[in-house]
């Protein structure tokens, strides 16, 4: 099972352990370009108000801009514990067992519009760059993963797929088998609608739930099953769609 997260605009700051070094990180099919994106992103900080516009960052956070300028030599720490924000605070991964912990290195891997995706324990730095940025001199992010991140995931996964990422992180490497979880709330009069603030935080809800469970699913049912038992109120919509349900 391989429970695939999105990442988060917030990132931690500093690490303890050494810098960058593409060569370890998991899917090393993806270094090439990896690469390509990282030198980019530090010889664009050199100009700030050229890395503000192509990140989309206002006046008062150039401090993101030092983060990329950094990437080659900044500390990096596993990326598990990297990304922040409600999604990560749900998964709430520093209460996480020994056991637990070794569950999630193995069944967590996050996208990355940098990195393409990660394991959960592979070491990056803080950096700045979305899923929907457009760098200078180059084609879209989607022009340069799709070609071979979604090979890089179907060579990862060792049974079922369970794709969390938002709309703009699948396109970048879809996973066509993948089952994908949509989250609404249910109103008093049984009208259902979509979900914008709570998403997160119920998608890192039933992240939390697989990584801990003891259960292997293979199917959508057995995914059900391990969300259910965690407390989360959930319907089957197809073979490959989940409805989380909040009120």
């Amino acid at each position: 099972m391989l429970v695939l997260l999105p990442p988060s605009e917030t990132k931690s700051d500093g690490g303890k352990d050494a810098p960058l070094d593409l060569a370890e990180l998991s899917m090393p099919q993806l270094t090439e370009t990896r690469e390509l994106l990282v030198q980019t992103l530090v010889d664009l900080a050199a100009d700030v108000e050229a890395s503000c516009e192509a990140l989309g960052l206002g006046p008062t956070q150039a401090d993101e801009v030092e983060r990329n300028a950094k990437l080659w030599v900044s500390a990096t720490r596993p990326a598990l514990q990297r990304y922040t924000g409600v999604l990560f605070d749900a998964l709430d991964a520093k209460s996480f067992t020994r056991a637990q912990k070794a569950k999630a290195l193995d069944r967590i891997a996050i996208g990355s519009a940098l990195f393409g995706a990660v394991r959960a324990g592979d070491l990056i730095p803080a950096y700045r760059l979305s899923g929907g940025s457009k760098l200078p001199g180059m084609g879209t992010l989607r022009s340069l993963w799709k070609p071979e991140l979604p090979k890089a995931l179907a060579a990862e996964a060792d049974g079922l797929v369970i794709d969390l990422r938002s709309g703009t992180y699948q396109d970048l490497g879809p996973v066509p088998d993948a089952l994908i979880a949509t989250v609404l709330t249910e109103k008093p009069d049984g009208t259902r609608t979509v979900v914008s603030h709570f998403n997160k935080h119920h998608k890192g809800l039933l992240a939390r739930a697989l990584v801990i469970s003891r259960a292997e699913p293979t199917d959508i049912k057995g995914v059900a099953r391990v969300a259910s038992k965690a407390g989360l109120r959930v319907e089957i919509a197809s073979e490959r769609e989940l409805i989380i349900l909040t009120d």
